[in-house]
């Protein structure tokens, strides 16, 4: 398993994600939103592991104006400006390769040991 957690300190889901594997002993890489945010191919490939940017993006963002504009663009340009402002993802965004997971999601997790 190669475990990576997407998120903030302050985001108690993420605080939950990395209890979870703490407490089953498996190694994971914390990287957080805010001081390095993720690559294009990243962001790709868990847009395509959840079906879709529409499924990352945070309905309780505290910017509902990027949002909606993000949300009117063309998908061409909504991940350049999802990259732009990464305080739109939901988080914690959990990959294991090419699987990955918004939220919190155990049930999910439990089936990747």
């Amino acid at each position: 398993m190669n475990i990576q957690i997407f998120g903030t300190n302050k985001c108690f889901d993420t605080k939950k994600a990395q209890r979870y594997f703490k407490e089953r002993r498996v190694k994971f890489q914390f990287i957080d939103l805010k001081e390095k945010g993720m690559s294009r191919g990243e962001l790709t490939s868990v847009c395509q592991a959840v079906k879709g940017l529409d499924k990352l993006l945070d309905d309780g963002t505290k910017d509902q104006q990027t949002l909606a504009l993000v949300r009117y663009l063309v998908p061409a340009q909504q991940l350049d400006k999802v990259l732009e402002n990464q305080q739109l993802l939901k988080t914690p965004i959990v990959r294991n390769g090419k699987q990955a997971t918004v939220g919190y999601c155990p049930e999910v997790w439990k089936d990747w040991e």
